[in-house]
């Protein structure tokens, strides 16, 4: 069963990682163009997250049928949604570095492989901030 979630999570991973490769979620300067909506706009991302929506739209509503996930574990219920201060300010905060850096998470994980030192200097300090995170959570 382990190997099945190993198996599991290398795939979906690889797919994820193509496919921000493949729409230029991986390159600073495409995100940041999305971003200056009073400049040099560029809204091809936003039919890249209007088609990531869509998918989980339907990837959702797929789970909400099933009882057990690929693995053979219990399917997860829905998080509790409510509006802290704690996930408004994570939320500036995530916002503010997707703007300055032009990654976020995921995509700067892309780049690691090809991105070289800015890239890992970004990852290294995503990784700090998330363990500061915990230490003050």
């Amino acid at each position: 069963m382990m190997a099945m979630r190993i198996v599991i999570a290398l795939l979906t991973g690889a797919l994820f990682g193509a496919g921000l490769v493949v729409s230029g979620m991986t390159d600073p300067g495409k995100v940041r163009g999305f971003l200056d909506l009073f400049g040099a706009w560029d809204p091809t991302l936003a039919f890249v997250m209007a088609g990531a929506v869509g998918v989980m739209a339907v990837g959702w509503r797929v789970a909400a049928r099933l009882d057990r996930a690929a693995t053979g574990d219990p399917m997860p219920g829905p998080a509790a949604a409510r509006l802290d201060a704690r996930l408004l300010g994570g939320a500036a905060l995530f916002g503010l570095g997707w703007g300055l850096a032009g990654y976020c998470p995921g995509p700067a994980a892309a780049s690691l492989l090809t991105g070289g030192a800015g890239v890992a200097l970004f990852v290294a300090a995503m990784l700090a901030g998330m363990r500061a995170a915990r230490w003050l959570g």
